[in-house]
């Protein structure tokens, strides 16, 4: 482990936790609003580490649906992670098998983001950075859990205090990002449109990974990237 490494992705980490760390209180306070206990709220953020895909489970747990449909649900919202794996795989090729494993537990959408485009510009994707990258934002996931569910009965409605747009704004970011790309305002002004429909015609979560289909297929059928182009021909 590189201290070094470790520190700089920590540090890169902090604006994540920064927009997350209100989910997180979100989260705890929803839970524990919908019956289970702020053990077990911590728990779930311990284990599962998904804050749309808890919050689809916290809702689902309190009707009588059977179990395979909340586990579909979950796997729903949580699709895109496949992908995700896949595109930054090659950047983690020297990673030993359970520095891979804990690094995928550990993938969330802005882990993908910061990991692609550093191995996109050249710069070493090491095990010490990814994991001080991670951990920021994990532990303190975690424990601002149970700082929303013990505040939770005090918080009342935790839609009205409005914090839950902010993760949605980062994920904004996150998506703007990517925006001098080729193809970037098609796909994604195709992939929005499908999920859009998706959402009307099928429901929640699966529009999501509808949206997300749509637009890996577009981008299929697109000419490549210049970059790509440019690779091919030397």
């Amino acid at each position: 482990m590189s201290r070094s490494d470790f520190f700089e992705g920590a540090i890169r980490a902090l604006p994540v936790i920064i927009s997350a760390g209100p989910f997180a209180i979100l989260f705890g306070a929803v839970a524990v609003a919908n019956g289970q206990t702020v053990a077990e709220a911590t728990l779930m953020s311990a284990t599962v580490f998904a804050g749309a895909s808890q919050l689809v489970g916290i809702e689902l747990f309190g009707q009588a649906v059977p179990m395979w449909v909340i586990v579909l649900s979950i796997l729903a919202v949580n699709f895109r992670h496949i992908l995700y794996s896949a595109a930054i795989t090659p950047f983690m090729d020297h990673f030993t098998g359970p520095q891979k494993a804990l690094s995928f537990f550990l993938l969330t959408d802005p882990q993908f983001a910061e990991t692609l485009s550093r191995g996109e510009a050249g710069r070493p994707v090491t095990f010490s950075w990814y994991f001080g990258f991670g951990a920021m934002i994990y532990m303190p996931w975690v424990i601002l859990t149970s700082v929303g569910g013990l505040v939770g009965s005090i918080m009342g409605d935790p839609a009205s205090w409005g914090i839950d747009i902010l993760l949605p704004l980062y994920f904004m970011g996150l998506v703007l990002s990517f925006r001098r790309r080729d193809n970037f305002l098609t796909i994604v002004v195709v992939s929005a449109a499908v999920s859009i429909l998706a959402q009307h015609l099928v429901g929640s979560p699966w529009h999501i990974s509808i949206g997300a289909l749509a637009g890996i297929a577009l981008a299929a059928l697109l000419p490549p990237p210049r970059r790509e182009q440019k690779e091919a021909a030397q």
